[in-house]
């Protein structure tokens, strides 16, 4: 198990990587910190890689390592490709340019894996069960099977779960990312549906189950949304 610890400003930033490194069983997440000097009292106990953005507040991410006596393994993340020299000559283990695919993370951290030797490189990502989001000032576990639909309203989405509703701020091509292809659809530029949900189709509208509600669905989105079921 590799202890990892995320160093961003930006929240959307984080709670990407959060969710990332929630993919992948040999991460374990330390702590998600905004500023460099709650990093420093989290690197106290053990860390073996950090994922740090580099354009900061008061100290940016390659002076922060650079600073550091005996520093972990590191993956930069930053917006800025023009810090990539200077983050190779701190014997980075690989430097990412945002916006950060899943598929490069998951690049860089099969890099980490072979170098600190803890397990064997991963050909591919399990199948995730869940993803993370942030609700008021707690991160929520939300499980792929609760849901029934996601709703976008400009910079925040609203999660229709079984049991209750969250609201959060995030992007939908941000959640819809994270969510894994096979089980969810974009059915119209508001709304991605979990495909097992969906009762019947009329006209453009998509009717779910146990609810009475009936969603939208886009032109551009149909003929995609009738393929799933063989239409």
């Amino acid at each position: 198990m590799i202890n990892c610890l995320i160093i961003d400003d930006e929240p959307f930033a984080r709670e990407l990587l959060e969710g990332y490194i929630a993919k992948i069983p040999s991460l374990n997440l330390v702590a998600s910190c905004e500023h460099v000097f709650d990093a420093l009292e989290v690197m106290q106990q053990k860390v073996d890689l950090v994922f740090s953005d580099i354009n900061m507040p008061q100290v940016n991410g390659i002076e922060f390592i650079r600073s550091l006596h005996n520093p972990p393994y590191v993956i930069f993340v930053t917006a800025y490709p023009n810090y990539a020299l200077e983050g190779f000559e701190l014997d980075a283990l690989d430097y990412i340019v945002k916006p950060v695919s899943f598929p490069r993370f998951l690049k860089a951290v099969n890099k980490a894996l072979a170098i600190l030797n803890t397990r064997p490189t991963i050909v591919a990502p399990p199948a995730p069960e869940f993803l993370f989001v942030k609700e008021g000032n707690s991160l929520q576990r939300v499980l792929f099977d609760e849901i029934y639909y996601i709703e976008g309203m400009k910079d925040y989405i609203k999660i229709i779960l079984k049991n209750r509703v969250i609201v959060t701020y995030l992007r939908m091509n941000r959640i819809e990312d994270q969510l894994p292809a096979d089980r969810f659809t974009r059915i119209q530029k508001s709304y991605i549906v979990k495909v097992d949900a969906i009762k019947a189709i009329s006209g453009n509208e998509a009717e779910l189950y146990d609810l009475r509600e009936k969603l939208p669905i886009g032109k551009q989105h149909k003929e995609a949304l009738l393929a799933r079921f063989g239409l």
